[in-house]
């Protein structure tokens, strides 16, 4: 799946251009985890691609999808209650709040300023009722880059490969059927996100 056709910045979502971009977001992670980054990245571009949709939005929201996963988990604590995020984060791992903390990073450190792109962030682990075109890439791309291995990933490979909302709905019921596996609390906009995933199948 993976593309090496570069993408060129236009300027319009971003100052940075996208060398200058990824080599910010590697100094906020390890080398494994801005090795995901950019798997991530380059699964985002092939399925904006194939679908249609904004390469370089799904670019740049790839490139800052995890910019908060290794911010201590104190300063992600503090963001959650200075920025008024939903404080039923707080209650729930750091897991939880790395991507709508990631998103508020993406806007408050790196400009970015358009929604489609803040949503994909902010999105990207737990999903939503409701999802642009670019944070359902996202929330497929990353659970399908090459780095994943697991089985339920290559069925979700295979899903993607024809239909993109196909794959969003298995991915999410992957996470509940795991937590739920596990005895693990699921976050409550989690369910949500579940519940209107499966409604709209079924219509």
């Amino acid at each position: 799946m993976i593309n090496s056709e570069p993408v060129v910045y236009s300027g319009k979502y971003t100052s940075y251009t996208r060398n200058q971009l990824i080599e910010l977001v590697k100094n906020t992670m390890s080398e494994k985890r801005f090795e995901h980054v950019l798997r991530v990245e380059q699964t985002a571009i092939q399925l904006a691609r194939e679908y249609a949709a904004d390469v370089e939005k799904a670019s740049i929201a790839a490139l800052l999808h995890d910019v908060a996963k290794e911010q201590p988990e104190a300063e992600m604590r503090d963001i959650v209650i200075s920025e008024n995020l939903n404080l039923d984060l707080l209650q729930f791992g750091s897991q939880i709040w790395h991507a709508p903390v990631g998103s508020i990073l993406a806007e408050r450190e790196y400009g970015i300023t358009d929604d489609e792109i803040l949503e994909a962030i902010k999105y990207h682990t737990i999903a939503a009722p409701e999802m642009s075109l670019i944070a359902q890439i996202i929330f497929v791309a990353d659970y399908i880059e090459p780095g994943r291995t697991h089985q339920a990933a290559e069925e979700a490979r295979k899903l993607a490969s024809y239909s993109l909302r196909d794959a969003v709905r298995f991915e999410i019921t992957q996470t509940i059927k795991y937590l739920v596996e596990n005895e693990e609390r699921i976050y409550p906009n989690a369910i949500n996100a579940y519940n209107a995933w499966i409604e709209r199948k079924n219509r």
